[in-house]
């Protein structure tokens, strides 16, 4: 069931993609600007697909958010340090990305 969640959401957000990329150059900073909403978006959801890829079962307790200025907040519990790490590389491996601040906990115990 979880496996079909994490795919929907992939397939969705794969055929999101061409349109938030387009609104992706843009440099409005005003993030009740539909489009700067979009870019912040864009950011967001590139990330959530590479955790989902990466750790199916992740993304549900993975928390990301994306400030008008690229940096990426991310919250939730992971079950290691090393998951924990990995996040992290992930988000600032992403494209648009300026910082990340990392408010994830270890929580063994799912």
């Amino acid at each position: 069931m979880r496996k079909k969640m994490v795919l929907s959401c992939l397939m969705a957000s794969t055929l999101m993609f061409p349109f938030l990329t387009h609104a992706s150059d843009d440099r409005d900073s005003d993030r009740s600007h539909p489009k700067t909403f979009v870019k912040d978006s864009v950011i967001t959801t590139k990330i959530k697909s590479k955790l989902a890829a990466e750790h199916p079962g992740s993304m549900a307790r993975i928390h990301v958010d994306t400030d008008d200025h690229g940096v990426v907040w991310l919250s939730g519990h992971v079950r290691s340090e090393a998951q924990r790490e990995r996040a992290v590389a992930i988000a600032r491996e992403t494209e648009g990305v300026i910082e990340v601040k990392n408010h994830l906990h270890i929580k063994k115990d799912d």
